[in-house]
């Protein structure tokens, strides 16, 4: 038990020093338009996988206060956090934060899911897709639900052509987050896979009990 502790510290904080360089250095972030590919789904994908639901609830939540810090220009700046936060600070928080909290949360559950019927890779690669995904998915969402109604995102929408939320979310994120998507499944499926091998993790089990049938 305490071997088991300390290995999961270990992972926790090699997992949290990469979150903070990919945040503080242009390595984590390609910036494209007004919006980024960022590889910070990839530490938190593999937190999921390695560390379970908790794991990534927490890995996902350092990644929404590094973001956060972006807004100000700590790190590698978002011109549209800044914008945000210029706007309602709290709620900026609230858009950066939450939706990454809630993705490695989510995230960990579907690690155990796939984990109970496919292979390491497969489950590790799974998770990584939905990583990026669901990232996307609820930064957006929360976007649009604290911000929509603001001169800010009016005048991208009208700028895009639109004045359909999904369209318009499309066109945003567009290329973004089909990188991402890529990126994070290859790699979060190659990496979970090692560790997979190195007796580092190990998949879930499904806890269902066969029928003994006497003949």
């Amino acid at each position: 038990m305490k071997n088991i502790k300390t290995r999961d510290m270990v992972l926790m904080g090699i997992i949290t020093a990469l979150l903070i360089v990919f945040s503080m250095t242009p390595i984590g972030t390609i910036p494209i338009g007004p919006l980024s590919v960022s590889l910070n789904v990839i530490p938190v994908a593999i937190a999921a996988v390695a560390l379970g639901p908790a794991g990534g609830a927490i890995a996902g939540g350092i990644f929404g206060i590094l973001s956060f810090l972006q807004c100000f220009g700590i790190g590698v700046p978002s011109g549209m956090g800044a914008i945000l936060v210029g706007i309602n600070p709290f709620l900026a928080f609230v858009q950066r934060f939450v939706p990454r909290l809630l993705d490695g949360l989510l995230i960990g559950f579907v690690f155990r899911g796939t984990g109970r019927k496919s292979n390491p890779y497969v489950a590790s690669a799974v998770t990584g897709f939905c990583s990026a995904l669901f990232n996307t998915v609820l930064f957006m969402s929360a976007l649009m639900l604290l911000f929509g109604n603001t001169e800010y995102v009016q005048g991208l929408m009208e700028n895009m052509g639109t004045d359909n939320v999904f369209i318009f979310i499309c066109l945003f994120v567009g290329i973004n987050a089909v990188v991402e998507m890529v990126v994070s499944t290859i790699i979060t499926g190659a990496v979970g896979s090692a560790l997979f091998h190195a007796k580092l993790i190990q998949l879930p089990t499904n806890h269902t009990q066969p029928n003994n049938k006497s003949a």
